[in-house]
């Protein structure tokens, strides 16, 4: 009975999102009752309404994260930093690339969304890079790869707390592991394939297509956000108490609100606004997820899975996480990370779970490269005005390949990176 109750739950889904266009979200809270009703329960309000609140804090943390990165973008700051790294090491192509990745990534990194980091930092350099001779295609490669590990990397990886949540597993010691998993990869990828380009720059041509150079008092006020977010999110981990717990929603709320005066000149509220109305379809997600998981729960479809995944031979669970992760995950990494992470992290107990549960995300984080959603690949394409999205897939295809071998790599050797990656 749970099998077909799953089969009828996934197909409704697809269904909707692909015939009838609904948003994701809508489409998990539809197909999740009619799960229910298949099992008949009804339409079960009380668990409806605990699983929309399932993911309330990875909510909270996207909406505040994206007002943070609007603003920091009003300001001037993100456009100031492209600028001065270009400026700075247009002459070591090795340093440029490897900063030029990381500043991609930012916002991926503290919204644990990819596609604010293309539509971001990816938007702002993407004239430069292809100014500095990287093809337009291998540009939009570099974005959407880029975007990707900053989704992985920490300190906010939404799949890993997703994961963490299903098993009772708090989002602690997850920093290094999931820096081990995202930063090698993410400068690699950069430097395979833009590194040859960029030995020789024309910098003059190149800055005429940076960003201007905002208005500001001084360099340390016109960063001060950015700075008081690091401070804050370090003595956070470094010192942890009740009076330093203040909370990641918290703590981007307080950088964001020093932002006034910093450069540019900008409305808060329509600012904070846009930043709401361009998270919301990932919040829409992550509320339907809580309700699909939830009716999984109460019909004893996730007890299902997590039975099959742990008598799954070891060949055939690895096989299946490389595989059905990403493909999963081309509906929503989050629903993956749920749907299918706990399972797979159930049935590997006895490695590290935290090395496990961040080599998941990691393979997991390869959904949004997949159609037909490939939020991180077709955002690319736009930014660098590609319209196939497909030559920019094709480009990625190896790459993504590395990332999910790398991803079972660390799954293997959980044990052994324990050593090394858990303080």
């Amino acid at each position: 009975m749970e099998l077909i109750i799953l089969i009828v739950m996934i197909l409704a889904f697809a269904l909707l999102v692909f015939l009838t266009k609904f948003p994701i979200g809508v489409s998990l809270a539809i197909s999740a009752v009619l799960g229910a009703l298949i099992a008949g329960y009804g339409v079960p309000v009380r668990h409806l309404v605990e699983g929309t609140f399932a993911y309330l804090d990875p909510i909270l943390i996207i909406a505040t994260a994206m007002i943070f990165m609007e603003i920091i973008k009003a300001t001037g700051a993100l456009g100031e930093i492209s600028r001065l790294i270009i400026i700075h090491l247009h002459d070591r192509p090795f340093w440029m690339l490897t900063l030029i990745t990381l500043f991609i990534m930012f916002p991926g990194m503290i919204t644990g969304l990819s596609t604010a980091a293309v539509l971001t930092t990816g938007a702002i350099v993407a004239p430069a890079l292809m100014h500095l001779g990287i093809p337009r295609v291998k540009t939009g490669t570099i974005i959407a790869m880029a975007a990707l590990f900053g989704m992985v990397a920490p300190p906010i990886n939404v799949p890993a707390m997703i994961i963490g949540g299903g098993v009772d597993m708090p989002y602690i010691g997850f920093e290094l592991p999931l820096l081990f998993a995202s930063l090698p990869l993410a400068i690699f990828t950069t430097l395979a394939i833009g590194y040859r380009y960029v030995k020789s720059v024309d910098i003059e041509k190149v800055l005429e297509k940076l960003p201007e150079k905002p208005e500001y008092r001084s360099a340390w006020r016109l960063f001060l956000p950015i700075i008081i977010l690091v401070i804050l999110m370090l003595v956070t981990r470094i010192f942890p108490s009740k009076y330093t717990s203040l909370g990641m929603p918290l703590i981007f709320i307080i950088a964001s609100l020093t932002a006034f005066k910093s450069g540019k000149n900008f409305n808060f509220y329509k600012v904070a606004l846009q930043a709401i109305h361009d998270a919301m379809p990932v919040m829409g997600i992550l509320v339907g997820i809580g309700m699909f998981i939830q009716i999984m729960t109460l019909t004893g479809v996730r007890g299902f899975l997590i039975v099959n995944a742990t008598q799954l031979p070891s060949f055939w669970l690895y096989i299946g996480i490389m595989i059905s992760l990403p493909l999963f995950g081309a509906i929503s990494s989050y629903g993956a990370s749920y749907v299918l992470g706990v399972p797979f992290l159930l049935a590997l107990l006895g490695q590290n779970e935290i090395i496990v549960a961040s080599g998941l995300t990691l393979v997991a984080s390869l959904g949004d490269l997949m159609p037909p959603t490939a939020l991180a690949g077709i955002f690319a394409a736009q930014v660098v005005e590609e319209k196939n999205y497909f030559r920019i897939l094709k480009v990625c295809l190896p790459y993504a390949l590395l990332v999910a071998i790398y991803g079972i790599g660390m799954i293997l050797l959980a044990n052994v990176l324990e050593k090394f990656l858990i303080v």
